[in-house]
């Protein structure tokens, strides 16, 4: 027979930003009832996720300081013209270890995995086999909505994490190498030494869409991101044991939109969080910053009534899209104002910056005198083009 389940709060969606939302109320209320329900066998499902040290606010950091896996103090980046070492830390966390640490903090009754949602509401979720959970409160973190709501191009990936028969020689991290040949768009390619024989290489596009071709058009077996994967490990000299996983995804990167438009698409009056509530970088597509901040504003509010938290969660969700109007422009001057092929000499110019002024773009803290900077000089596209990719509309919809 159907159960129903009371609890103060229910979290859905056990990926990055609800798993982070219970770890902090796991440590700062732990009286509190909390229910986090995800539909796949555990949290956090296949990712790694990577970030700068002056993402997270200091005052944050003990949100995320258990769920780091990997730690560098520099990074590289490589494109035709430059390439330099950044004196910058730099971090890594599989999604193994937020399975695990969530589960360690939370009760055993608390992690409900293989449990799908068939409705949720303000204060109460329907699953899928009948069992209903009436909460205080709901927050919704099952990732996107409706994107049509927003002007995006996209950042594709594709990684493996490769296990070596014989030492690498990769230092430090190399975030962006956009020496190798330019298809799709602005293509980079992203390497992690995650120990002397295990390293993780991704192949990365800044496209128009989100597909990633895994295999080529009439339906031969073949894999051109995986070749160009695999060309750029035999071009290091690497030897491959195996692949110890792999990992797929494509990232939004807004050009503009109607905010509250897409709001909506996630239900009328449910508070919202990570994806789900459009917070990410406008021009990576990262969401981790935005939701250790989601994570600790959630953790010191005194009011988790579905109200509350909907009225919450929607006022720092609005108030950061308005913020990050500056990014969305310089989208549209990378997606609109030259050709695909030529994308990378925009980021060229970018890592010509001074590396303090790069540690805030990343973390979305971009000054008014760093957007002075970054404009100043001669652009790497026409400005004719540049001006008419700003103006652009993005199909009508609100920047």
């Amino acid at each position: 027979m159907a159960a129903t389940i009371q609890c103060d709060l229910a979290i859905v969606g056990g990926g990055l930003a609800g798993g982070l939302i219970a770890l902090a109320l796991a440590k700062r209320r732990p009286g509190l009832d909390v229910r986090l329900i995800e539909g796949g066998a555990v949290i956090g499902g296949n990712h790694l996720w990577s970030f700068f040290a002056t993402d997270i606010a200091p005052a944050d950091r003990w949100i995320v300081e258990p769920l780091i896996c990997y730690d560098w103090s520099s990074y590289d980046i490589a494109f035709p013209a430059h390439g330099r070492t950044i004196d910058a830390h730099y971090y890594s966390i599989e999604s193994e270890r937020l399975d695990a640490v969530v589960r360690a903090a939370l009760p055993p009754q608390a992690v409900m995995t293989g449990r799908r949602v068939a409705e949720l509401g303000p204060a109460g979720v329907l699953l899928e086999d009948g069992d209903r959970i009436d909460a205080k409160g709901v927050i919704d973190a099952r990732g996107a909505g409706d994107f049509s709501a927003l002007d995006l191009g996209w950042q594709k990936f594709v990684g493996r994490d490769y296990a070596l028969r014989t030492p690498h020689d990769v230092a430090r991290p190399v975030v962006m190498d956009a020496t190798v040949p330019q298809v799709d768009g602005y293509r980079f390619v992203y390497v992690l030494p995650f120990s002397p024989t295990r390293l993780f290489v991704e192949d990365t596009y800044y496209s128009d869409t989100p597909d990633l071709y895994r295999a080529r058009p009439g339906g031969q077996n073949s894999d051109p991101i995986g070749e160009r994967l695999a060309s750029y490990v035999e071009a290091g000299g690497w030897q491959i044991d195996h692949v110890v996983r792999e990992e797929q995804g494509a990232l939004p990167v807004a050009l503009g939109g109607d905010f509250e438009s897409y709001w909506r698409t996630g239900g009328k009056g449910v508070a919202k969080a990570g994806m789900r509530a459009a917070l990410f970088h406008p021009t990576t597509g990262y969401s981790l910053p935005d939701a250790v901040r989601t994570a600790s504003l959630i953790a010191r509010t005194t009011d988790l009534s579905g109200a509350g938290l909907h009225e919450l969660t929607h006022g720092f969700a609005a108030q950061t899209w308005r913020a990050r109007r500056f990014y969305r422009m310089l989208d549209k001057m990378l997606y609109r104002a030259g050709a695909p092929d030529e994308r990378y000499r925009i980021l060229e110019r970018f890592y010509r910056l001074n590396p303090e002024l790069v540690g805030r773009f990343y973390a979305g803290q971009t000054t008014m005198i760093d957007q002075a900077r970054i404009l100043m000089g001669k652009p790497p596209v026409k400005i004719s083009a540049a001006i008419r990719a700003i103006m652009s509309s993005g199909a009508s919809k609100r920047a």
